[in-house]
C-alpha cells in the first residue's frame, strides 16, 4: 500500500515539473498536448475526414466539464449530449475534480486542443467527487444507464483495485449489447497482478500506459560487472550522449561531510535515500548538487525501505537557480544491497540514460489476472499527457487513466469507419496491429507487461483482416503435448488470398498450420519435456500487412481432462508420480463465478453447471513432495434449456439465501428449545 502511496503522489509531482520544464522551453502550449495524439497514429484517418463524427462515449468518471471551450455545450447541439449524475442526483454531471474532463479531452477535445476523435460526442456520468472514493455500486448503474442511453462506446478510467464480480458482469451485459469497453489497467505498479476490477473483465478492453513522445520519456539503464540493474531516472536528470562507465563507490546518505574525504572523482556514486539523522530533509537535489562538486559522473539512490521509486531533482524547495549537473537514478532497496556489496571489491559498471517513449511506465498495473487470458490487453501513451482541465485549463497529467480515452478514441474512428462492426471485430483491429514494446535493454515486454503491444491507429485504420481471437493462451501438458487452436479469419474487403503464416516461440515446439475456408487451424506439439509457462506470436501476413496474435503456453507437467454430459462436468486428473490430492477450480467465463471442489485418486470427481458456455478449469494436484498446477477449457453445449441453478428460483444470490436459512434454522431450534420449556 506503502509503495502504491509514493507512485500516485510522484505520477502528480513529476507530471508538474515536466509542465514546468516545458514551459520554460517553449511557450506554445498546443506543440506539447498534441504529441500523443499524432504519435498513435490518429493522423492518417483524419486525411480521410474520419474524426468520430456520430459516436457517443461514455466516459464513467467525476463528470465533465462542458463550459471548456474544447468541451463545449450540454444536450444535443453541445459536446456532452447527455450523462446522469449519481452523486448530486438531479444536477448535471459538472465535473468539480478535472479527472474525468482530462479523459474527455483526450477523446474528443475540439478546440485549442484536438483529442482522438475530435468530432465524437460525450456522455457524461459523474460516479465520484473526487476521482479516488468511487462507489462499484454506482460504476454498475452508470454502465446500465450507458446502455439505455445509446452509448457506442464505454471508457472506465475509474476501479475498484480488486475483483468486483458485479461490475464485470454489468461490462458483460454491455458487451452483449455490442458496446465497446475500455477500462484502465489500473496505476499500481510495477508489481504483478495488480490489475482490478472492471479491468478483469475478460471481454474489455484493458490499456496499460507507455511514456509519451517527449524528450521527458527518460529510461535508463544500468550493469554492473556485467548484470543488468532496473534503475528509474529522476525527473530533471537529462539523457546522455554515452553511457558513462566506471567503477562505483559507496557514499553513505550523499552528505557533503562524507564525501569530503573519498576518492569520488570520475566514478558513479552509491548513496541510500533518506538520512540517519532523524527528522533531516535530505533532498535528492542535496545528495546530487553533494556528488557532482565531489566529481562523481553519476548518482544512484536505493531506497530506504522495501520497493523502487520516481524521485525528483526540481521541486519547489531548491535553491533558486539550482540545476542538475550529473544524471541521478533510483533503485529499490534489494538490488541497491546487493550493489553495495559488490562494490566491496573492485567493480566496473555502465549507466545510460536515453529516450524511449514506447516504455511501460513503471506505474501501469501488471497483469496476469487469470491463467487463462491476457491483461492487459494493450498499452497506450498515459505518461506525461497533456489535456483539458476544470474551468477552460489546461493540465498535464500521468497515469493509465489517461491512457484509456486514447483506445476508446481509436475505437470512435474504427466505428465511424465501419458502422456494422462488433465489439469484438474492433478489439481484433486495435490489438493484432499494435506495436512492440521494449524494455530498456530491447527486450519486449511481457505479455502482463504491455498485452498485444502500443496502440497503433494508423495500422488498425488500414487493416482488411480480422483475426479472433486476437491472443489466447495454450494448454500442453505431459500427458497432453499437441494442442490446437483454431483462428476465425474475416476480411473487410472480400478477399483471403496471400495469407501467410508463421510461428515465434519456444524450441521445442513444433508448429503447424492449415487453413479451411474463414478458419485458420494451428497446431503446437511439446518435443521436449521443458514444463513452464512461455510466450510467443502467430504472425499472419497478408500482402504488405502484418497481423500479430500473442499467445500464453502454460506446459504442464500435471494434466486435467474435462468431459460433459447435461450439463454435468466429469474431471480425469493425470501426474506421472503418485498423488494424494487435488483441489478443482471451475470458472464461468461469461460471469466470471467460481465453484471449487476437492478429490483424490479414488474419488469420482464431478460438478453441475447451470448454463452453457466456456469454463476454465484448473487444479492443484498435491504430490508427496510438491504442488502441480494443471489447466483446462471446455465449451459446455449440454445444459437442458429450463435447467435452473438451485436458490435461482428465488431470484437471490446463494450467500444470501444461505444467510437467511441459517437464521431460520437457528429460529427453529430456539423455537424448538422455547416449546419444551413450556412443556416442562
Amino acid at each position: 500500500m506503502k509503495l502504491q502511496i509514493i507512485f500516485s503522489s510522484i505520477i502528480l509531482i513529476s507530471s508538474l515539473v515536466v509542465l514546468l520544464e516545458l514551459f520554460d522551453q517553449e511557450n506554445d502550449l498546443k506543440l506539447y498536448l498534441e504529441n500523443s495524439v499524432p504519435f498513435v497514429g490518429s493522423e492518417i484517418p483524419k486525411m480521410d475526414g474520419i474524426d468520430g463524427k456520430g459516436v457517443k462515449i461514455a466516459v464513467i468518471d467525476t463528470g465533465v466539464d462542458f463550459n471548456h471551450p474544447d468541451l463545449l455545450g450540454w444536450g444535443p447541439d453541445g459536446k456532452v449530449v447527455g450523462g446522469h449524475n449519481f452523486i448530486q442526483e438531479g444536477e448535471l454531471p459538472m465535473d468539480n475534480n478535472g479527472h474525468g474532463t482530462q479523459v474527455a479531452g483526450v477523446i474528443a477535445a475540439d478546440g485549442q486542443v484536438k483529442g482522438i476523435a475530435p468530432k465524437a460526442k460525450i456522455l457524461a456520468y459523474k460516479v465520484s467527487e473526487d476521482g479516488d472514493a468511487v462507489s462499484s455500486d454506482l460504476i454498475i448503474k452508470a454502465i446500465e444507464r450507458a446502455i439505455e442511453d445509446g452509448a457506442n462506446i464505454i471508457n472506465i478510467s475509474l476501479g475498484v483495485n480488486k475483483t468486483n464480480i458485479e461490475i464485470d458482469e454489468a461490462v458483460t451485459k454491455a458487451l452483449e449489447k455490442e458496446i465497446f469497453v475500455v477500462t484502465a489497467a489500473g496505476n499500481d505498479g510495477p508489481g504483478n497482478g495488480t490489475i482490478g476490477s472492471p479491468g478483469k473483465n475478460f471481454g474489455s478492453v484493458t490499456v496499460g500506459a507507455t511514456y509519451n513522445n517527449l524528450t521527458s520519456s527518460l529510461v535508463a539503464t544500468l550493469e554492473v560487472n556485467e548484470k543488468p540493474y532496473t534503475v528509474i531516472p529522476m525527473v530533471g536528470s537529462a539523457s546522455l550522449d554515452e553511457p558513462i562507465k566506471g567503477q562505483i563507490i559507496f557514499g553513505g546518505y550523499g552528505k557533503q561531510k562524507e564525501l569530503s574525504g573519498m576518492e569520488v572523482a570520475d566514478s558513479i556514486l552509491l548513496v541510500e535515500r533518506g538520512s540517519d539523522v532523524e527528522g533531516e530533509l535530505l533532498y535528492f537535489s542535496i545528495k546530487e548538487e553533494n556528488a557532482a562538486n565531489a566529481g562523481a559522473r553519476a548518482l544512484i539512490v536505493y531506497n530506504n525501505e522495501p520497493g523502487i521509486f520516481l524521485g525528483e531533482l526540481t521541486h519547489e524547495f531548491v535553491e533558486p537557480g539550482y540545476q542538475p549537473r550529473i544524471p541521478v537514478v533510483s533503485i529499490d532497496r534489494e538490488e541497491g544491497l546487493e550493489i553495495k556489496e559488490i562494490i566491496q571489491e573492485e567493480n566496473f559498471a555502465s549507466l545510460n540514460l536515453f529516450f524511449n517513449p514506447d516504455f511501460v511506465a513503471h506505474f501501469s498495473s501488471r497483469g496476469p489476472v487469470s491463467p487463462f487470458y491476457i491483461k492487459p490487453d494493450i498499452v497506450a501513451p498515459g505518461a506525461y499527457i497533456n489535456t483539458t482541465q476544470n474551468n477552460g485549463d489546461y493540465n498535464f497529467t500521468s497515469g493509465t487513466s489517461y491512457a484509456a480515452p486514447h483506445v476508446s478514441g481509436a475505437a470512435a474512428l474504427l466505428i465511424q469507419k465501419n458502422p456494422n462492426i462488433h465489439h469484438h471485430e474492433i478489439k481484433s483491429l486495435l490489438l493484432t496491429t499494435s506495436e512492440p514494446v521494449s524494455d530498456a535493454y530491447g527486450q519486449e515486454f511481457s505479455l502482463k507487461d504491455a498485452g498485444a503491444g502500443r496502440l497503433n491507429i494508423a495500422r488498425a485504420y488500414e487493416a482488411t483482416l480480422i483475426i479472433q481471437p486476437p491472443h489466447f493462451v495454450m494448454n500442453l501438458s505431459s500427458e497432453k503435448p499437441i494442442e490446437e487452436q483454431v483462428l476465425e479469419l474475416k476480411s473487410l474487403n472480400d478477399s483471403l488470398n496471400n495469407i501467410d503464416v508463421s510461428f515465434e516461440g519456444p524450441d521445442f515446439i513444433q508448429f503447424s498450420n492449415f487453413r479451411e475456408g474463414n478458419n485458420l487451424k494451428i497446431r503446437m506439439n511439446a518435443l521436449e519435456e521443458k514444463f513452464g509457462d512461455y510466450e510467443g506470436r502467430i504472425i499472419v501476413n497478408q500482402n504488405e500487412d502484418r497481423y500479430v496474435i500473442p499467445f500464453l503456453l502454460h506446459y504442464t507437467e500435471a494434466s486435467i481432462s474435462t468431459s460433459q454430459q447435461d450439463g454435468t462436468l466429469s474431471f480425469e486428473i493425470y501426474h506421472p508420480e503418485e498423488w494424494s490430492f487435488a483441489k478443482i477450480s471451475v470458472t464461468n467465463s461469461k460471469d466470471g463465478s467460481t465453484e471449487t471442489i476437492s478429490t483424490n485418486p479414488g474419488k469420482l470427481s464431478t460438478m453441475n453447471v447451470y448454463q452453457n458456455g466456456e469454463y476454465w478449469i484448473q487444479t492443484s494436484v498435491k504430490t508427496e513432495e510438491d504442488s502441480f498446477d494443471a489447466f483446462d477449457v471446455i465449451e459446455v453445449n449440454s445444459v437442458l434449456p429450463g435447467t435452473v441453478k438451485p436458490f435461482d428460483w428465488f431470484g437471490l444470490p446463494e450467500k444470501q439465501i444461505g444467510i437467511i436459512a441459517i437464521v431460520a434454522i437457528v429460529m427453529g431450534l430456539v423455537g424448538l428449545k422455547i416449546s419444551r420449556i413450556k412443556q416442562v
